[in-house]
């Protein structure tokens, strides 16, 4: 029993057992050689109905290899070449599938004979007429059908042979081939009573037409065959055997998270298959819809999977199922006051068009009636704009027209799904995900059915724009570019957490954090990367010397929806990239204080980018590393409250320091302890000086709306005067220098009973001081945790009870959390479901 018979059985629900006839179609690449020609043998030998009918396609690029040989015909070169491969790979996937059988070696060349002349006509008449196009066209299909029916009549198969020429009678008209049903149906029954089997191979793509002559249903006919003959035997399903699980939720080519639908309803398909969906061709559905007649897409090379399935009902599922993508277009556009409440206008336009033969696939007018957009075949644009000048010339003499636009480079994002009727809200989330992910709108388009939503882009965000819609309907993961500078303590630590909660994120909130960059001071590394594992060997190859400007372009080029960098550095050169980030609308998360207390001018303009280009900047962890001070903050000035003051604790370091120290020990001691623990910087007097501390109030004050520069804080600094130019080695030998003042002070302080703390202060005029402060025993302050941070909000609501926001405020895995909660907090802005 093959993968199908096993997974019959193992679910039937698939395949009922009162379906007495299905029809099958193969595609192409099902066919491409006698291998896989082999492999559809065997699932049609094993299928269960009774009766069956298989639709086959040309063997994968024969339909081209065809074409391209009657138009070098007709240039009058040689194509005698390009038919005698054509002639060597039919007859070895005959040798290889039927061995020596001289019927078919006749046959086969018979074949050939006869297409040799048709080219050796057309390169006579230099001019191919429709009937020899089509004729040579559809001998692929002849080809392998014949191939394939002969193979399982080899393997015992009672199959017979039907050449839909012989059968199908069609006309053309303006919206592709037409089929006489009665003439077909006719037809076909004279043909079953001289074969009368119940197993048919028949040619897809090929018919007659009226008058018996060869003729095509159109590129991608063969889907429409199958569909014809399904519907002419009476089949209770049809089955398109195609090389994907089904129709998927996008282009996999684009978006790679694409999942396969497991069923969707007639309306839903035609709506994807008009804006590009490959797997189904819209003509498919006339004869299904018109009969009920369930199609399956399935996958030659994974038959045990279900696939998808068509039909009337399709599924509950979201509001949109999928989403598609029509490219190469142009955006044709007629302006003018004088269009305002004239009837007929969009008439004149549409006539103007036709007239020309230029398809419009997209329409879009304001109410306002200025305006009139039409989205084109790229390739028609020049002629649309031609014939509507022509067309509107009195009133572009006028003045009532000013002109016609021509906008290349476009192309349509539609979103499809029968739960949009009536959802609301489905509008507004592609709008908002496009939006995030910078994506420009020039026209959008909705049906009154509420089925589909179209919006005509720029081809250049058609990616990204696809990927952040995707994400926004669930479809898939919301997936992020990401990079990150200074992968030291805290970026190693960040890295390490991310790595350890992506497949939780990929699961349970629908995140796909993809590390694209890492960069050190140096070197740096630009890759496609998936998560963080084995970053630590990437950035020992990395090749590359560090340049943040390509590290923002490379970021953008991965059209990604969304991009972040994440510096964990402390250096003030990379914060000093952060405008032209944000304003090319990549976020910045950071513990980066450089950017927060660095200089005004560049504060403002960073705050300026991040408002010009949408792009988010968090800094959660720039104050208390994990605590969430400046939301605190945000939080209480956002609501309406008014800031008194702000006092606090804000390094870890000195935390740790003022709590150790009781006068049992030497301070200069604790100092050296504190640093052989890690707490403090390489050299103890970042930490000492108190700048550390003044940065950090600098950027609450800012956040309050208050222009504090680093300058204008008072500063008490802890490192005696005569260590402060000395070299690191230096000022640790010196430390003993230390000990008789801060004696002198924690006595001093006892005396009063108070204790030493080093406190920052912040008050609603702007003035702010960093100081070693005696507090009274039963402050907030006195009796911390070793190393924890402690902020106290002093404001309107707040003035006689303060809120205090207090937890370790050191440590890299502490600071690393923080940043991976900015991080988290950003992704749910973007639309994750967190």
């Amino acid at each position: 029993m093959n993968a199908v018979s096993a997974q019959d059985a193992a679910d039937p629900s698939q395949h009922p057992a009162d379906v007495r006839c299905r029809a099958h179609k193969f595609g192409g690449s099902s066919l491409a050689d006698a291998a896989r020609i082999r492999r559809v043998a065997d699932l049609m030998l094993d299928a269960p109905e009774s009766v069956q009918v298989v639709v086959a396609s040309a063997m994968q690029g024969v339909t081209d290899a065809l074409i391209a040989l009657a138009e070098a015909a007709a240039n009058g070169a040689d194509w005698r070449p390009g038919l005698d491969a054509l002639r060597l790979r039919h007859r070895e996937a005959a040798q290889a599938l039927l061995g020596d059988d001289p019927a078919m070696d006749a046959w086969l060349d018979a074949q050939g004979a006869q297409l040799a002349e048709l080219l050796s006509a057309v390169g006579l008449l230099r001019q191919p007429g429709r009937a020899a196009l089509e004729r040579i066209q559809g001998m692929g299909e002849v080809l392998s059908s014949r191939l394939l029916q002969a193979h399982l009549r080899q393997r015992g198969g009672d199959y017979a042979w039907l050449d839909a020429r012989e059968v199908l009678r069609v006309r053309h008209g303006e919206l592709g081939a037409i089929v006489d049903w009665d003439a077909s149906a006719a037809r076909l029954a004279d043909w079953r009573r001289v074969h009368p089997q119940a197993r048919v191979v028949a040619t897809g793509f090929v018919a007659g037409d009226a008058d018996g002559l060869p003729t095509v249903l159109g590129r991608n006919g063969s889907d429409y065959s199958g569909a014809i003959f399904a519907a002419l035997f009476e089949a209770g399903e049809l089955h398109i055997w195609t090389d994907v699980d089904g129709v998927l939720s996008a282009d996999p080519r684009l978006v790679p998270e694409a999942v396969p639908l497991p069923a969707m309803s007639y309306q839903e398909a035609c709506e994807l298959a008009y804006f590009g969906a490959k797997v189904i061709h819209p003509q498919t559905m006339t004869p299904a819809i018109a009969r009920g007649l369930p199609i399956l897409i399935r996958n030659t090379f994974n038959p045990g999977f279900p696939g998808t399935r068509i039909d009337a009902e399709g599924d509950a599922g979201g509001p949109v199922k999928g989403l598609t993508l029509n490219t190469g277009l142009a955006l044709v556009s007629l302006e003018g006051a004088g269009l305002i409440g004239v009837p007929g206008t969009a008439e004149r336009v549409f006539a103007a068009l036709h007239a020309a033969r230029v398809s419009v696939v997209m329409i879009s007018q304001g109410s306002s009636e200025h305006s009139i957009c039409s989205v084109v075949r790229e390739a028609d644009a020049d002629a649309a704009r031609d014939v509507l000048l022509d067309a509107f010339s009195r009133e572009l003499r006028s003045g009532q027209v000013q002109g016609v636009q021509v906008v290349p480079g476009i192309s349509v994002l539609a979103a499809v799904g029968d739960g949009m009727a009536g959802t609301p809200g489905v509008a507004a989330r592609l709008f908002d995900a496009l939006a995030r992910a910078r994506v420009n709108i020039r026209a959008i388009a909705q049906g009154a059915s509420e089925r589909n939503i179209s919006v005509a882009i720029a081809a250049a965000d058609q990616a990204r724009a696809l990927r952040a819609a995707h994400a926004a309907f669930w479809l898939s993961p919301q997936t992020i570019a990401l990079a990150v500078i200074g992968p030291g303590k805290v970026g190693a630590a960040l890295l390490d957490q991310l790595q350890e909660a992506l497949p939780r994120l990929r699961r349970d909130a629908n995140i796909d954090l993809r590390l694209r960059a890492l960069a050190t001071s140096g070197r740096m590394w630009l890759c496609e990367h998936r998560d963080a594992a084995e970053w630590r060997t990437r950035m020992q190859d990395a090749p590359v010397a560090t340049d943040l400007a390509a590290l923002g372009a490379h970021l953008l080029d991965s059209h990604l929806p969304h991009a972040v960098v994440v510096d964990c550095s402390a250096s003030d050169a990379v914060a000093a990239h952060y405008p032209d980030w944000l304003a090319a609308g990549i976020h910045v998360i950071t513990p980066n204080k450089q950017a927060g207390a660095g200089p005004l001018a560049r504060y403002e303009a960073i705050r300026a980018a991040r408002a010009r280009g949408g792009a988010r900047f968090r800094y959660e962890a720039t104050v208390g590393a994990g605590l969430p001070v400046i939301s605190t903050l945000r939080d209480l000035l956002d609501t309406g409250d008014d800031l008194v003051a702000v006092d606090g604790i804000l390094s870890g370091t000195l935390a740790w320091l003022f709590n150790k120290f009781d006068g049992s020990r030497p301070f200069s001691e604790l100092v050296r302890e504190a640093h052989a623990l890690g707490y403090t910087e390489p050299d103890p007097r970042d930490d000492l000086s108190g700048t550390d501390v003044a940065r950090k109030l600098v950027i609450l004050a800012r956040e309050a709306g208050l222009p504090v520069s680093l300058a204008d804080v008072e500063v008490e600094s802890l490192v005696p005067d005569a260590l402060r130019d000395a070299d690191r080695d230096g000022f640790m030998a010196g430390l003993p220098a230390m000990d008789a003042p801060m004696q002198a002070r924690l006595e001093a302080a006892r005396a009063n009973g108070c204790v030493l703390r080093y406190v920052a202060r912040l008050q609603r005029d702007g003035s702010a001081g960093v100081a070693l402060r005696e507090l009274p025993a039963d402050h907030a302050f006195a009796h911390l945790r070793l190393t924890d941070n402690c902020v106290q909000f002093t404001t309107r609501r707040y003035r006689d009870n303060p809120l205090i926001v207090q937890g370790p405020g050191a440590g890299p895995e502490v600071t690393a959390a923080g940043v991976f909660s900015d991080l988290l907090r950003l992704c749910a802005a973007l639309g994750a479901r967190l």
